[in-house]
């Protein structure tokens, strides 16, 4: 059974849609790559995904014993977000909050989970720091752990290297090429179509057209081969 199964979904605002109906599911280990214009629906879709925002029409399935709580998400770093005035170690663990429900404190097994989440985005060292003291690439890594703390099976990420320069950016991608090896299935929008080609097992372009396809396929299919063209992709 799929983990998750995109039915009809219509996304738009005030009943206006801004996609045609998607049709896709996301199998356990996929790592799937979302791409295509900016304005797009490409955010929206996550938003709705995660029930944060409602669908004009369509349903989205959870299977495979997903549940909510067991999505992480890394949303587009805001500039309030960069200034939050709290230790590495407290934002990360602030991720287990959908799993502590209304108890007003952390478990044992929480803080733990919270520490392995540093460990693999190698901060254990910056616990104690001031979390907007961070260089922005350590901001990144703090949010990705974050998002690993509230996730059991699927991580949701949304253009995790904005505003990143090459080599951060570069570790960026292996760190959570690494966690999809380790097992966790991951969705991404990306506007980088060489990282979307390079790491992903399929891609999901919106827009005008919209097209659900393998890694391949998307490679060899004539919108996919019109869009790398137009990146300056030749690889």
């Amino acid at each position: 059974m799929a983990l998750l199964t995109i039915k009809d979904l219509v996304l738009g605002y005030e009943s206006k849609a801004i996609l045609k109906p998607l049709n896709f599911q996301v199998q356990r280990g996929d790592y799937l790559c979302i791409v295509g214009e900016n304005g797009s629906g490409k955010s929206t879709l996550i938003r709705t995904i995660l029930h944060l925002q409602s669908p004009i029409s369509g349903q989205v399935i959870m299977g495979d014993g997903l549940k909510a709580n067991e999505i992480g998400y890394l949303p587009q770093q805001t500039l309030v977000q960069r200034d939050f005035p709290a230790s590495v170690a407290e934002v990360v663990l602030s991720g287990c909050q959908g799993r502590a429900g209304l108890r007003p404190f952390y478990t044992k097994e929480e803080k733990n989970r919270a520490a392995e989440a540093m460990k693999k985005m190698h901060i254990t060292d910056l616990g104690r720091k001031c979390y907007r003291e961070l260089s922005g690439g350590q901001q990144q890594r703090v949010l990705l752990a974050r998002a690993l703390c509230a996730s059991g099976k699927l991580l949701l990420l949304d253009e995790p290297v904005s505003g990143l320069d090459p080599k951060v950016t570069s570790e960026m991608y292996a760190l959570i090429d690494e966690l999809h090896e380790q097992g966790l299935t991951v969705i991404m929008i990306s506007h980088d179509i060489a990282a979307a080609l390079r790491y992903a097992t399929h891609i999901l372009h919106v827009g005008a057209t919209v097209l659900f396809a393998t890694n391949n396929e998307y490679r060899r299919s004539d919108l996919g081969s019109a869009f790398l063209k137009e990146a300056g992709y030749d690889g």
